[in-house]
């Protein structure tokens, strides 16, 4: 056996795509249909899972959260975003140089590529699928927002699948996670992954620097210098 390959983790939503507002609108679609009452408010999304978030909305509502509760929400969500699937690819974009950087590393054999994301695992597929980019992931080691609540958990659960899938083990060594913003960032430094940080959301260069990450992009628009952060400079 060569040497181990490297386990690539994409957070999506502002790191590989971005949808603003139809978020917001598929989680007042699935409130309204679980409690029966509109959504006031939702709760803080970026970088956070979708459990988190469905569970701080629920009580941002005086809505005891239950597991029954949470299962009832998630057959919703997954029904909502089918309503505004068409939307995402309309309302949406692929960010700068995203779909360069999957296919390059796709067509490497020392690179796996899959999600590290707060979206539950239906949600993630539709949105990747939305702009054509399923291809170039592989969904089953990835880790979804309904899997823990703690997004740190969910690096440890991708390396796990990984090693199941490859035969290979996945450490802080072989895997990199991707993100935009600082829950992204600590999430790989408590659960085990280096981090790569893109400035393409909320959260400028020096807050996703002062949040611990190695390294800071500006964005992914450079082809050969994203695949050198996330492989070494050796690895061109």
């Amino acid at each position: 056996m060569g040497s181990p390959r490297t386990l690539v983790l994409w957070d999506i939503d502002h790191t590989l795509v971005s949808i603003d507002g139809v978020g917001r609108d598929i989680y007042a679609e699935a409130f309204q249909v679980v409690t029966g009452q509109p959504m006031r408010r939702v709760a803080a999304m970026a970088g956070r899972t979708d459990w988190a978030i469905t569970a701080e909305t629920l009580r941002m509502h005086d809505v005891e959260v239950s597991e029954e509760l949470l299962g009832s929400f998630v057959a919703a969500l997954a029904e909502a975003f089918v309503v505004y699937e068409a939307e995402i690819s309309q309302r949406g974009r692929v960010l700068a140089g995203v779909r360069e950087v999957l296919d390059v590393l796709a067509g490497r054999a020392d690179v796996i590529q899959s999600l590290l994301t707060g979206n539950m695992e239906p949600l993630a597929v539709g949105k990747l699928r939305a702009f054509e980019l399923e291809g170039f992931v592989d969904f089953e080691v990835g880790a979804y927002g309904m899997d823990h609540e703690d997004r740190a958990v969910l690096v440890g659960l991708a390396q796990r699948r990984a090693a199941r899938k490859y035969e290979e083990s996945f450490t802080v060594r072989n895997t990199v996670l991707v993100g935009d913003t600082p829950n992204d960032v600590l999430a790989g430094l408590e659960g085990g992954a280096r981090v790569v940080a893109v400035a393409t959301g909320s959260s400028d260069v020096q807050a996703l620097k002062e949040a611990g990450a190695e390294l800071v992009l500006e964005d992914l628009a450079d082809t050969a210098a994203v695949v050198r952060a996330l492989l070494g400079p050796s690895d061109l």
